[in-house]
């Protein structure tokens, strides 16, 4: 971890973010450096604690560490989605296991940083998420639907459906599959789609595609054919199986 202000300025100006993070050193570092940042602060050291601050502060973000002496991160995340609340969520974690990372996005999460981390990382990755989430939208209303095989995507209306069956995607797995589709047959490598999905402003960790990509496969592709596709060594794709290609516009 690296001196706050050591860290550039973010474009924080009314923004609140909550830490929640029961080691106090790292409260203390992290309420440091994003008060330096221009953010205002709340901080919680407890599940219980956070739910309130959350209720109470309306926290444009929250960055939430996954072990937490009354409850998990994860657990956290999915009360709060429970009840309506959808603020962003950064994790910080100490696990770095594919299936951890997994659990913790699909609980609701938007993004993770790993323990040890640099304060300029979860600066910068707090500056992408909320980018991404005060981003205007990218239709009007008058594009059509995004569409491959026999699944659609709209935009506007945030509609997802696969062999006439709702999807219901987070925001992320949402950007990333209208990604896929606006490129489809195309093979997209993983530090594209980090740049148009995250749009990350610096040198991001690939990983996270994998575990997007994994979780978002467990939802599309529950219907057959497959529809999203490795290609090792480089990135992903999202196609029909090559004897269906012809079938792609049906």
């Amino acid at each position: 971890m690296t001196d706050p202000h050591s860290s550039p300025r973010t474009s924080a100006a009314g923004h609140t973010v909550l830490v929640v993070e029961d080691d106090a050193s790292i409260r203390a570092l992290l309420t440091s450096a994003l008060g330096v940042a221009g953010y205002a602060v709340a901080s919680a050291a407890s599940g219980q604690e956070a739910m309130a601050e959350a209720a109470g502060r309306r926290p444009h973000l929250i960055v939430l560490d996954v072990v937490l002496p009354d409850t998990d991160g994860f657990r956290l995340t999915r009360e709060l989605r429970a009840q309506g609340v959808y603020t962003p969520v950064l994790f910080l974690t100490a696990r770095t296991g594919v299936e951890d990372r997994i659990i913790g996005l699909s609980s609701g999460g938007d993004d993770y940083v790993t323990k040890p981390f640099h304060v300029q990382e979860v600066l910068l990755r707090i500056r992408a998420i909320l980018r991404r989430s005060n981003a205007p939208a990218s239709t009007t209303g008058s594009s059509p639907p995004l569409r491959y095989a026999d699944l659609t995507l709209d935009e506007a209306t945030r509609d997802v459906r696969r062999a006439g069956h709702p999807l219901k995607l987070s925001p992320t797995e949402f950007r990333l599959l209208a990604c896929l589709l606006a490129h489809p047959e195309r093979v997209l490598e993983k530090a594209e789609i980090l740049q148009q999905v995250w749009r990350y402003d610096f040198s991001g960790d690939t990983r996270i595609v994998d575990t997007y990509i994994k979780n978002l496969r467990r939802k599309v592709d529950r219907f057959p054919p497959a529809l999203i596709h490795t290609v090792r060594g480089v990135g992903y794709c999202l196609r029909l199986p090559r004897d269906d290609t012809r079938a792609a516009g049906r």
